[in-house]
């Protein structure tokens, strides 16, 4: 096998598990017929220089690409977005020119969109899937955007690689199935032949990409971006957004079952929070450092399937990202909204990361695709919101009417001029080399940061990528795909993989895929856990009530209190949604009937009927499986004694364990809420869901 490292015919890094041609192979060529020798690289100045715009393989495969859909988003078609806004914690003037971080207090506008990735605009919410985190910076000195994802690293190092992984992971042409999913033979397919997608596989199969809501997802910039200052100086830097009431995700039995009962769990969820009043809150970091830094690093920066861990360079929180105001109009919004990694301003910069530096040329030339003209800035949610002078004219939609006769320059009629003073200047970067297709051998190390993930992770974490690892490689139909998945994986770790493999029933293990570069350890690093940065309260959850006629309407109140006085919702559940009459004589309102509010809409629950009701609803289906979801997904439960006949008909009755809180009075409720704060009651998983 050829060294993928070394410039050559067919140079793909990573090919050491690209399959080469045979004989009878037909040739890849352009759409115009010129043979491609390297389909796996982009042509760049220097093995870390920037990509060329001559690389014309690159542009009319991206360009293409990007036109196979009409009219929703070929990716993250299914999004929601609200309004509010960034302000600065501090003056970072020091760092970067860039306005919005130019004194502490400035507040600016901001425009956000969380979508999924491969589903269509119908897809459910809680499909496995990376969630696209972009946000659109409304500033004085034109719009940035922040294009990113719920997860700081990407499958593949090269753009040139992009129309080949959607299509890996889209509905396979001939049967246009599965929708929203990854679990089928295609998608397994590419990956394994893609070492350098090994890092990514573990996030995206670890919970990560099944949040319980968007308010509860870390939002990342991927790529390594520059700050530059006002003389000129510059530093790395990489984004990140931290949700100020912690992350949290739900088990992947709780969204399946979420899908069926509400497809519109997330969105439901941004409308009914922004509704009561309350906003959703991240705090914006960065993680600063120098390129003489960078050289010093194990791994690098510009490898956008690498992260740089917060133990090496901690993230500096530099401001509030504040969502407070719905959508006035879905369609001109959130459809129209056209977010692109090229919209920068003065004081920010491109790094030569290869894939950032083909999505700036694919996210603009997409948007004119899909909004029908280069005039899709003018619309209104698109537009800045500063002073716009330019010679631009005409085409569909002209909404600006440019006046006077001058639609050039240089004129000596008059008009905009360039302004060296405060325009944008890019930051100074040596670059030299021999123009040619290959990737660093600093990109090569395609398992250490894998093993980093997966070794950072609680055992309940581990275990539910173990579980969502052979529940997708069991919709594979191919054992040689199954089994060369497994091979990464003994080189991330040889436990994950021997498990895996006797969830899929293989014999024995494979031998390890050939690595290009031997993978070490790396410490441990706790910022990567779900678990060990969740909340320390109840704050922003749910807690679901499930009552029936008869039911203690001091027990209903203290827990209402109780959660409300923590900052958390409730909802009663009841076997009518015509209402309930409770202890005290009074028709309370019901928001959901059992079966349309299952457990595994809520955060907590209380199981709280009259005996009468128990016993009248210990043999209805919806009711027990209100009872035995909520066990099974580790939540703290709230009961009395008269609920013991729905746990003994699901069978769990002397399994209760201290996440089950039993409440004889109303002060009870607040002991209980203080203990949801956790959550899950993760002990009760390995005997809850023992097979």
């Amino acid at each position: 096998m050829q060294d993928p490292y070394k410039p050559k015919t067919n140079a793909g890094h990573g090919g050491e598990t690209h399959q080469q041609a045979g004989a009878n192979s037909p040739t890849l060529t352009t759409d115009v017929g010129t043979p491609i020798a390297d389909n796996q690289n982009s042509l760049t100045a220097g093995k870390r220089g920037p990509t060329l715009l001559e690389d014309f393989i690159l542009r009319d495969k991206l360009a293409r690409f990007d036109r196979e859909r009409i009219p929703e988003r070929l990716v993250h078609a299914r999004g929601y977005s609200a309004h509010g806004y960034f302000e600065a914690t501090e003056d970072l003037t020091a760092y970067t020119r860039a306005v919005p971080f130019n004194s502490k207090g400035k507040k600016t506008p901001v425009f956000m969109r969380i979508s999924t990735v491969a589903g269509s605009k119908g897809s459910p919410d809680l499909a496995r899937d990376v969630r696209g985190f972009s946000v659109k910076f409304y500033t004085e000195e034109g719009n940035w955007d922040i294009v990113g994802n719920n997860i700081p690293v990407f499958f593949i190092q090269d753009a040139i690689k992009f129309p080949d992984l959607v299509h890996a992971v889209k509905p396979e042409p001939d049967t246009e199935i599965p929708q929203a999913q990854s679990a089928h033979d295609n998608f397994w397919d590419f990956v394994s032949l893609t070492p350098e997608s090994t890092h990514m596989l573990i996030w995206i199969m670890s919970d990560r990409t099944i949040p319980r809501s968007l308010r509860f997802i870390e939002g990342f910039g991927v790529h390594t971006f520059r700050l530059v200052n006002a003389k000129g100086e510059a530093q790395f830097v990489k984004f990140h957004f931290k949700p100020k009431l912690g992350l949290q995700s739900v088990l992947w039995n709780e969204a399946v079952k979420i899908n069926g009962a509400d497809p519109d769990f997330h969105r439901r969820d941004i409308i009914e929070t922004l509704q009561k009043g309350e906003v959703i809150e991240w705090e914006m970091g960065m993680q600063i450092f120098t390129e003489e830094q960078a050289a010093n690093f194990d791994f690098d920066v510009l490898d956008p399937t690498k992260i740089v861990p917060e133990e090496l360079v901690p993230v500096k929180i530099v401001g509030r990202l504040v969502l407070d105001k719905l959508m006035d109009n879905a369609f001109a919004e959130t459809e129209v909204v056209a977010f692109s990694p090229q919209n920068i301003i003065p004081g920010i910069d491109f790094s030569e990361d290869p894939l950032l530096q083909g999505r700036t040329f694919s996210y603009f030339d997409t948007q004119q695709h899909r909004l029908g003209s280069a005039n899709f800035n003018n619309l209104p949610i698109n537009a800045p919101r500063c002073p716009i002078h330019n010679f631009a004219q005409d085409g569909f939609i002209p909404l600006r009417q440019p006046q006077g006769r001058v639609n050039y320059e240089p004129n000596s009629w008059g008009g905009p001029r360039e302004n060296p003073e405060t325009g944008f200047q890019s930051a100074s970067s040596t670059t030299e080399g021999t123009k040619i297709r290959i990737r660093p051998e600093s990109f090569a190390d395609h398992y250490s940061q894998a093993r980093l993930f997966f070794t950072s992770q609680t055992p309940t974490e581990q275990t539910h990528i173990v579980h969502a690892l052979v529940f997708e490689l069991s919709k594979v139909k191919r054992a040689d795909i199954r089994e060369r998945v497994v091979s990464h994986l003994i080189n991330v770790d040889k436990g994950l993989a021997q498990k895996v493999a006797d969830g899929l029933g293989l014999e024995k293990l494979p031998a390890a895929a050939k690595a290009a570069v031997t993978p070490h350890d790396m410490p441990e690093s706790s910022a990567l856990s779900i678990i060990k940065n969740g909340p320390n309260s109840f704050k922003g959850r749910k807690l679901g009530m499930f009552v029936t006629e008869g039911s203690d309407a001091s027990l209903v109140k203290g827990l209402k209190d109780a959660a409300e006085a923590a900052g958390a919702a409730c909802a009663i559940i009841a076997p009518k949604i015509s209402g309930v009459k409770l202890s005290d004589g009074k028709l309370h309102p019901v928001d959901e009937k059992i079966g349309g509010g299952p457990s595994v809409v809520f955060d907590a629950v209380a199981v709280i009927p009259s005996k009468a009701g128990a016993d009248l609803l210990k043999a209805d289906g919806s009711s027990k499986d209100f009872v035995a979801d909520a066990f099974a997904h580790c939540k703290f439960i709230a009961y009395n004694d008269d609920a013991m006949p729905l746990f003994k008909a699901v069978s769990i009755d002397g399994d209760l364990d201290e996440g089950c809180i039993k409440l004889t009075k109303a002060d009870d409720a607040k002991a209980f809420i203080q203990a949801c704060g956790k959550l899950r009651f993760w002990e009760r998983e390995p005997k809850a869901n023992k097979s």
